[in-house]
């Protein structure tokens, strides 16, 4: 299984994104002369080597009818109906901060979603790439809509809607599904500290966009003072991730660095990691509750729905709480990108308050399903196998039916397997 480990220390940018996923590619050259003749209007795609904290990476630089533009402001998506010059002041990888000089009838163009759908389907691109170019743009447009209290109909974008940003989106999106990667983890991603200036005034760090778009998503607050994470860094991550963490056990085969501009103290890049995941591990959460207030039926019931909710394997502990008072532990053990429903249902059916976390590996057999033919039916058999041993156990629920059919011991059944 092909593995892709996004790590987002330093945040992440749309450019840094495409830059650090391009040194992954088997033909970067290429990639960018594709990327350039796809004939995005006025757009013009360069690669170059630079060197942050002697590490040496990849940065993308994209020009506009000749001049480099700015994908990343933050009084992005109400509607506008005048144009803008736009002076770029505060730090990220790439200096993108903006003050706003409002000059009416000409200036910087604004597109709204349909125009930006309009761009893209005349692209030569897979029918999956443009679909996923739209579904990157529809995160940013619903997170600026609600973000301005608007329609997304009536969402006008200055920062996203630019073509050096549509280059971005598309590049990312081409390169996500030339490396056909089987899984994408991306760690908890960095969005800086502090505030930004923009035309209406000192927004915090992240930007209501971008922090809207980062729901449900690990986050933290370093010590960068400075946005690090845009709106289009956040919607591709949240788009294409099929799980946040920390790096998953692989065997990594090609590490791509995508440096932006800015120099901080910490290398500012965006790292990707390719590799082979190991098909006997996979990465699991166990949550775990006390309950000292449940009676037994409850907790066989919330059991129960933990299992109909995607749970892996649900027990119960004994265990001695405050007041010695006797209680239970209820564990469960689950998928990463099951953990949030879990969740829920751990606090709509026990009386929790509070359930603990542990990140794990499991190490599995590998399992497939066979059939048994018996005198007295067919009986489904597990077969387990890796790690220098062999297994096969018999399905439970067939051998029962028919000891009960035939009115005879279930080990009779098992011993003529």
């Amino acid at each position: 299984m092909s593995v892709l480990y996004i790590e987002c220390n330093m945040g992440a940018a749309g450019d840094m994104l495409m830059s650090a996923l391009l040194e992954l590619h088997p033909d970067p050259v290429g990639f960018v002369e594709r990327l350039n003749a796809l004939g995005i209007p006025g757009v013009k795609v360069d690669m170059e080597r630079v060197q942050k904290c002697g590490i040496t990476g990849t940065h993308i630089r994209v020009r506009v009818n000749g001049a480099e533009e700015d994908e990343h402001m933050h009084e992005h998506g109400h509607e506008h109906h005048h144009e803008h010059h736009h002076e770029h002041h505060h730090e990220h990888g790439h200096e993108h901060g903006h003050e706003h000089h409002h000059d009416h009838g000409h200036g910087h163009h604004h597109s709204s979603l349909k125009d930006i759908g309009d761009i893209v389907s005349g692209l030569e691109l897979p029918k999956n790439v443009r679909e996923d170019i739209a579904a990157v743009y529809r995160l940013i447009a619903e997170a600026e809509s609600s973000v301005h209290n608007t329609d997304m109909e009536n969402i006008h974008f200055h920062e996203v809607g630019t073509m050096d940003a549509v280059t971005d989106i598309t590049g990312v999106c081409m390169l996500i599904d030339e490396l056909d990667a089987d899984s994408i983890i991306v760690s908890p991603v960095n969005t800086g500290s502090g505030t930004v200036s923009c035309a209406h005034g000192i927004l915090p760090v992240p930007a209501p966009a971008t922090a809207y778009i980062l729901r449900d998503i690990p986050v933290y607050s370093g010590e960068v003072k400075g946005e690090l994470c845009t709106p289009t860094g956040a919607a591709l991550l949240k788009h294409f991730a099929s799980g946040f963490g920390s790096m998953p056990s692989m065997r990594i085969q090609k590490i791509g660095y995508g440096m932006g501009s800015k120099d901080f103290g910490t290398a500012n890049c965006v790292r990707a990691f390719l590799g082979e995941g190991a098909s006997d591990t996979e990465r699991i959460c166990e949550l775990i509750c006390n309950l000292d207030d449940m009676t037994p039926e409850r907790i066989g019931f919330a059991v129960s729905r933990l299992y109909d909710g995607g749970a892996l394997e649900v027990f119960t502990t004994p265990v001695g709480m405050k007041k010695n008072r006797p209680g239970v532990m209820l564990t469960c053990l689950c998928r990463e990108d099951k953990k949030e429903d879990i969740l829920r249902l751990f606090f709509k059916h026990t009386t929790t308050i509070g359930v603990r976390e542990n990140i794990m590996n499991r190490y599995v057999l590998e399992r497939h399903e066979e059939t048994a033919h018996t005198p007295y039916g067919d009986i489904r058999l597990k077969r387990s196998e890796g790690y220098g041993v062999s297994r096969v156990k018999p399905e439970y629920d067939d051998m029962e039916k028919i000891a009960l059919e035939n009115d005879i011991d279930i080990s009779r059944i098992k011993t003529d397997i």
